[in-house]
């Protein structure tokens, strides 16, 4: 007993720690403008060491780089968190939607979701995005067709496990809408499941938009993490040892990463609905 209490207050800790994290780069991304000591406009000698001025120093053109890796915060949660909600929406609709209605239908989106799991993901978006014309938009996209397979998989697994519960088979006896079914009484009883899949998501996408713009796929216009270590290795910082310039991006990546990482598992995965014994009736 004493220790499941200390379990729990460990998986407690972790969440407050992950939500703690989290809530900071929030509120960067959210007041970046006002948090910023200087306008990307505003221009300096370049190369300058970290000081009293700028904490971080200055890049290749001047810019003031913790005003950058405010601005970048913005860009680089916003990607993630979008590409998170559509590969959210696209595999649960589809998981949802084969678990259920079964058949032919079922075998179609499973072969759609296998054939969608083949893809590597970050050669895929590469590709993609090289042919298109570099945007967040685009971005999203390239990594919502190689990411929303596994949430498929996952919800139709657990859709196939409640639709057999009673409650289910009896709204289905009274002749309830399938629509309602599913919205109502089968979807809120994996609800865990899904946000444990959309924060998880949020972590790689970000990973992924990172990996982008530092390879010169980016947001041209707009500043991010990723677009951070793309400048600071082609401008020959990271050969000339300016570790203000490179390493304060990786450490912003590796802490939001670890916070969804942390409330996602500890938080959800602890109590997904896979590890429960009694489900949810919605009246």
């Amino acid at each position: 007993m004493k220790l499941k209490r200390y379990q729990l207050k460990q998986v407690h800790l972790c969440v407050w720690a992950g939500a703690i994290i989290l809530a900071f780069f929030i509120f960067v991304a959210v007041f970046a403008d006002a948090l910023m000591p200087y306008g990307m406009e505003e221009l300096t000698a370049p190369f300058q060491r970290p000081s009293s001025e700028h904490l971080l120093g200055t890049n290749d053109i001047g810019q003031d780089i913790f005003s950058e890796l405010i601005l970048g915060t913005r860009t680089t949660l916003l990607t993630g968190i979008t590409a998170a909600a559509c590969i959210i929406i696209i595999g649960t609709g589809i998981g949802l939607a084969g678990g259920y209605f079964g058949g032919r239908l079922d075998k179609a989106l499973q072969s759609l979701t296998a054939v969608g799991m083949t893809i590597p993901q970050l050669p895929f978006a590469i590709v993609f995005v090289a042919f298109m014309e570099p945007s967040m938009w685009n971005i999203v996209i390239a990594i919502c067709l190689t990411a929303w397979p596994t949430t498929a998989r996952l919800v139709r697994a657990k859709v196939l496990e409640v639709r057999q519960l009673p409650f289910v088979r009896v709204e289905e006896m009274m002749g309830q809408k399938s629509s309602v079914i599913m919205l109502r009484h089968i979807l809120p009883n994996m609800s865990d499941i899904v946000l444990m899949r959309a924060t998880l998501a949020v972590a790689t996408s970000m990973v992924t938009e990172a990996s982008l713009s530092f390879l010169g796929l980016g947001v041209y216009n707009q500043k991010s993490w990723g677009s951070i270590l793309y400048y600071a290795f082609h401008k020959n910082g990271v050969v000339a040892g300016y570790t203000w310039w490179y390493v304060p991006p990786i450490i912003c990546i590796s802490l939001c990463i670890f916070a969804f990482v942390l409330i996602g598992y500890y938080g959800l995965g602890t109590r997904s609905p896979g590890k429960r014994e009694e489900y949810q009736v919605i009246q």
